[in-house]
This record gives C-alpha cells, structure tokens and sequence, in this order.
C-alpha cells in the first residue's frame, strides 16, 4: 500500500461541481492498494498515518499527531500510484490492486483511521475527482507499507 499524505490548512474533493468530501486542517491522503496489499498493510498504514509526528508543537518543531493538533483526514483513493513508467511514457498499472480489493482495502483503511478517534472523510472509489488542496507548509511525505521495518 502506498500513500501521499500532505498537510493541509484545507482541502476537498468534488465530483463534478459537487463537492463530496472535505476537512478543515488536518491530513489528505492519497491511498494507492498494490496487487498482493493485505489486511496488515492497512493496519501498519492506519497507525502510521495516525501517529505521524508532522504538526507543529510550542517550539515551532514537527512534534505532535493529528489528534493533538486537530484536524480530519480526507481520505481519496488514487491507483496511480501504482503508475510503471519503466517501459516507456505511458504508465502502466498492472501493480495496482484489482478495483474490489483495491476498494476493500481502501475502506478498511479509512475504518482503521477512525478507530484511531480520528474524523475520516471520503472521496468516492473509482470516480473522477477533483481535488482543491491549500497545503499547509508545505509538507508532503510518500509511504510505502513494504518498505516498513521488520
């Protein structure tokens, strides 16, 4: 499982010209589920993602969690992170989840981030959105689930 997480001062994500999900301060995460993602790489994401240590303590020193700081996650599912540009400039996707696992997956994930006290907004799996985002920082960071520690 790969994701994008940016801090972000607010962001939303609209189908159309309507908008579907949105947060004030907190996190937008894109989420991307490779073939062979299990139940443990949301688990490991979910915790990473609630405890990330990116907002701003006393001192001016990234230091404190999402719930410290306040805020939701907005939560939008991007398989292009799966993207293979190896073979040329047209990416290809075979590394990418299939759509049901990819969705199932997805919605673990996002239920794991709420059992984590978090608020989780949603964008919609397979739709075509769009995204506004006023990054906060800015501050971007990229996690692979099978990069983690043994």
């Amino acid at each position: 499982m790969r994701v994008v997480i940016q801090r972000v001062k607010h962001s939303k994500v609209f189908v159309g010209a309507e908008c579907v999900a949105e947060v004030a301060a907190g996190l937008l995460v894109f989420v991307g589920i490779g073939r062979g993602d299990t139940l443990e790489d949301a688990e490991y994401m979910a915790k990473k993602i609630a405890n990330l240590r990116i907002f701003e303590d006393g001192q001016g020193r990234m230091n404190r969690a999402l719930q410290e700081a306040g805020g939701g996650v907005l939560s939008v599912p991007q398989f292009t992170l799966y993207a293979d540009t190896s073979r040329g400039n047209r990416p290809g996707f075979e590394s990418a989840a299939d759509p049901e696992t990819g969705k199932r997956l997805w919605q673990e994930l996002n239920r794991l981030l709420a059992g984590y006290g978090l608020t989780v907004a949603q964008g919609i799996f397979g739709a075509k959105m769009s995204v506004a985002i006023v990054n906060d920082g800015p501050v971007t960071i990229w996690l692979d689930s099978k990069e983690r520690a043994a």
